[in-house]
């Protein structure tokens, strides 16, 4: 998904004299690119140069951070994950480089910008193309090397990022260091596991890919292939292992941090495992890291792993020794329920050594049940299918279980849904999971209430012995359930399955099979449920129906990993937080009151503005000529909603913190009311304020939260208007329940309720509608207008220039910390500057250059379709642009005023692009 800064950066044109400039540096400079200072309202500490550069014969867009100094440094190569491009990794890029290193990030071919087709990292492809970016970073005076040619550097990444990382040290030996996260081993292990096709999940590979046709031919030609028949083909095997890290496994010999995720049915937490018995093999440092989250959704703990991936490198490339890059193995773990949030609570649980994922084996004697008359496993409160031994649909001999794969493999059983699973397998010790087995299309087995809890990390496995009736290759899937001492309740862990293949060469004889590897606590009471599926619907199972048998050959062993220990609880936050925030605050109030004393006299002709801001400035940190507000002026009158737009970095939050009084101008003015703003300016008392959320206690309800918000201005009770301020937010009957129940929505209907306690004259709502869905934001855009329809007034900060259109009266457009045009909607929308041009044909980017660069005319920009152009007028007339249009024989088939904000945005910052 697009980040606000990437859109923007992707919707802003370039002018002709932009472009002018872009090719005098070229000129200058081989391969070089534009530079852009990464500072949204902030210290322009990163730098950041975008360039193509051509590493293996294909052109690859890359983007170049670093931050300033003159000392040499390591760099760190961040790939992204499939489906993405280099914009994805921009954050953790400038968090690098600001903290020291030379950092390059890259679209993989055939994403973003790059060129070429996608070939799943081919070593003559994408990790040709990584050690050609090495060879580019050798180059780079700023980077340290270890000898000519040879630059210290790390590379880390997600999924395909994480792949083509371990490849890199497996074919580069100038690698000295990786941490790759949530990715795979050997990716034809990934999609056909055991010889079965995970059918769902490459489908969304491809489709993530951009289609087949975006795929090098002869991977295109083998997923056909393999989807049409349902059965991985030797050559499909082979084609995908030879571009899999497993290929160099006695290669890579690097210090290695391996992340992988529980919620993670595409790559699961074996892949990990093979991963550290390799590298750890050769003689490198490996630590071991699960996560919460994973490719089927979750919490992926973005912030921690960063500054975990960041420490390995400070450690393994900066080489500080003293460096605690964390422990050789670390899990998260999901237990009980934090009753501030309602959120479930993780803990972390590590050892000093790798258990592997059959540390401490368990055995747990099974009997057969019976597959049940009824679909079992339809998350909590399964009903009578989740019990032993219901319904006759299938037949139970001693330890053996026989059920059938319907003709088609219809319907099919449910495990892991992707995008889906992996928020509730966080649950999975709650009591809640998502599962379904259909009655005669599987068998289970079933341990006795267990004695005491059993904490499961790792793979348990069975012996069984398997018989397909026909003589043909049995399909199978096996998971293990947690089932509740009465039965009715029963949780997948991870919400993952195992799928096998068992050959007529295997039927008839005990064999070994592993089930999917979790970190899962069963609690005293409750039973683990062996089951065998016929279908799963990630996966393909033969058409033909079949007939089952399974027997039950031993315990199951459950790993129990004893070495490893989770860390103690932490303490709720508000616990500690409420009181530190008081100290902060009667900090600030003490400061704060000495500086009121050198407040400007009021201004009685502006008594009834609500704001006027003259001349305003405000410079980034440590800089004495690089302003992110600069010389800005303009004046909000009664009963406006004002509209703040520009695009990341125009300077808009800044400036709004100006007016709240949080930040002081370096020149300049602001007044409201005929009050100049200072920190702890009474006349803030008159202004209410919504910015980046609200902090509610989550376990009040609604109301009981703006009570005690309120209680603490230290204004009476009946200056609130609490009743006026909820009407106007409409949260209704949801304010008696608890704030942790509440949906997104909701909280930010209360977080507008508390900024609108005591009715103030002026509201500012900075993206207020961010996180929420249509008829939510629709929502919003009525409580703006119901508020602003009492003779007050409203600033909103956004980013969606459509609910600015129907919400707001007047616009400020901001650009670079300046301002470009301030008035009423209707006029910016309709000025008549503003030319739309339709034509027959789609106008290409030569052409839309050719007019931008005409006389009188200021910009000109292609339209979404293509079929447009909008021009701004600087000089010209709308009929000498007609007569220089027919003079380019461009098929112009209509000339006129252009009505659409978004248009009227993208020309007036046209010039903006960086």
């Amino acid at each position: 998904m697009e980040t606000p800064t990437v859109r923007w950066r992707r919707l802003l044109p370039r002018t002709p004299a932009r472009w002018a400039a872009a090719v005098a540096v070229l000129a200058v400079l081989v391969g070089g690119g534009t530079w852009t200072a990464v500072a949204d309202d902030g210290p322009p500490a990163v730098q950041r140069e975008d360039r193509m550069l051509r590493p293996g014969g294909v052109e690859i867009d890359t983007s170049y951070f670093t931050a300033g100094g003159s000392g040499k440094r390591p760099a760190v190569l961040i790939g992204h994950g499939f489906g993405g491009s280099k914009n994805d990794v921009r954050a953790q890029a400038e968090k690098l480089a600001a903290d020291g290193y030379a950092v390059l990030t890259w679209s993989a071919r055939g994403f973003g910008k790059s060129g070429g087709a996608i070939s799943l990292n081919d070593p003559e492809g994408e990790v040709k193309d990584v050690s050609g970016l090495i060879d580019w970073l050798a180059g780079r005076p700023e980077v340290e090397l270890d000898k000519k040619g040879d630059p210290r550097v790390g590379l880390t990444g997600a999924s395909y990022g994480g792949a083509v990382s371990l490849l890199a040290a497996g074919y580069d030996q100038r690698v000295d260091a990786i941490a790759p996260v949530i990715t795979y081993w050997n990716l034809a292990d990934a999609l056909f596991p055991d010889g079965v096709f995970k059918k769902l999940w490459a489908g969304i590979f491809v489709t993530s890919g951009g289609g087949c046709e975006k795929f090098e031919k002869k991977l295109c030609e083998m997923y056909e292939r393999v989807a049409v028949s349902g059965k991985p083909d030797a050559a499909a095997t082979e084609l995908l292992t030879e571009r899999s890290p497993s290929a160099v496994a006695d290669r890579i010999k690097v210090p290695s941090l391996l992340v992988q995720g529980q919620s993670d049915s595409l790559f699961p937490l074996g892949h990990a495992d093979a991963m550290q018995k390799a590298i750890s093999a050769n003689g490198a440092p490996v630590s071991v890291d699960w996560i919460s989250g994973g490719h089927d959704g979750g919490d992926s703990e973005t912030a921690r792993v960063e500054g975990r991936v960041g420490s390995w490198f400070d450690r393994y490339l900066k080489e500080e020794t003293g460096t605690d890059t964390g422990p050789a193995f670390r899990v998260t773990r999901t237990g009980g329920i934090d009753s501030t949030d309602g959120a479930a609570l993780k803990r972390g649980a590590s050892s000093d050594t790798y258990p592997g994922l059959r540390s401490g084996g368990r055995e747990i004697p099974l009997r057969a049940t019976g597959g049940g008359g009824t679909p079992a496993g339809a998350g909590a409160g399964a009903g009578a299918g989740a019990g032993a031994g219901a319904g006759t649909a299938t037949k139970s001999t001693g330890s053996a279980e026989t059920f059938r794969n319907p003709a088609g493999a219809v319907p099919p059983a449910i495990s892991a849904v992707p995008g889906v699973g992996g928020g509730l397998s966080q649950l999975s010790s709650l009591g809640v999971g998502l599962s379904l087995d259909f009655p005669g299309q599987f068998g289970r087995f079933e341990s006795a209430p267990l004695a005491t809890s059993v904490r499961v990390t790792g793979t348990p496995t069975v012996r069984v012995n398997v018989k397909e009736a026909a003589g043909q290759d049995a399909v199978l899937f096996g998971k293990v359930y947690d089932v509740s001492p009465d039965g009715r309740q029963q949780v997948l862990p991870s919400q993952l399955v195992a799928p096998y293949r068992i050959t007529a060469d295997q039927q008839g004889k005990p064999i070994e099979l592993a089930l999917p590897a979790v970190d899962h606590e069963f609690d005293a009471g409750h039973r683990m449920r062996l089951v065998f599926s016929a279908t799963d619907l990630g996966y393909a199972s033969p058409a033909e129906p079949a007939t089952y048998t399974v027997t039950a050959d031993g315990p199951l062993t459950v790993p129990t990993a004893p070495a490893v220990t989770t860390a103690a609880a932490t303490l709720p936050w508000w616990t500690w937080g409420l009181p530190a925030a008081a100290l902060v605050i009667a900090a600030g109030l003490l400061i704060t009151a000495r500086r009121r004393t050198a407040t400007p006299a009021p201004d009685p002709a502006l008594t009834d503005v609500p704001l006027q801001i003259t001349g305003l400035s405000k410079k980034y940190a440590k800089s004495v000529d690089r302003y992110a507000v600069r010389e800005l002026s303009f004046r909000v009158e009664k009963g406006q909603v004002l509209g703040l737009l520009g695009p990341n970095g125009a300077g808009k939050t800044t400036t709004l913190r100006m007016l709240m009084g949080l930040i002081t101008p370096d020149e300049g003015e602001i007044r409201v009311f005929g009050q100049a703003i200072r920190p702890g300016a009474p006349v803030l008392s008159r202004v209410g304020a919504f910015v980046e959320g609200a902090g509610f206690l989550p376990h009040l309800s609604g109301r009981a939260n703006l009570d005690l918000y309120w209680q603490a201005t230290g204004r009476p009770a009946e200056d609130a208007h609490i009743e006026e301020a909820l009407e106007i937010a409409g949260l209704g009957d949801a304010l008696a329940r608890a704030v942790r129940t509440y949906s997104q929505g909701m909280r930010q209907r209360l977080a507008i309720a508390q900024a609108m306690l005591g009715m103030p004259d002026l509201l500012i709502l900075d993206e207020p509608t961010n996180g929420l869905d249509p008829p939510q934001i629709r929502e919003m855009r009525d409580v703006m207008i119901r508020y602003a329809a009492g003779g007050r007034t409203v600033i909103v900060s956004s980013h969606l220039l459509s609910e600015v259109e129907q919400s707001c009266t007047h616009l400020v457009v901001m650009d670079r910390g300046r301002l470009v045009q301030a008035g009423p909607v209707a006029e910016i929308t309709g000025s008549g500057d503003m030319i739309l041009v339709t034509v027959a044909e789609t106008v290409s980017e030569p052409l839309a250059e050719k007019v931008a660069s005409l006389p009188g005319i200021g910009s000109a920009v292609r339209t979404d379709d293509g079929r447009g152009l909008l021009v701004r007028l600087d000089g010209a007339t709308a009929s000498r642009l007609v007569a220089d249009l027919v003079r380019l024989d461009v098929p112009v088939t209509g000339v006129g005023p252009h009505r659409r904000l978004e248009d009227a945005f993208l020309t007036l910052i046209s010039g903006g692009a960086a």
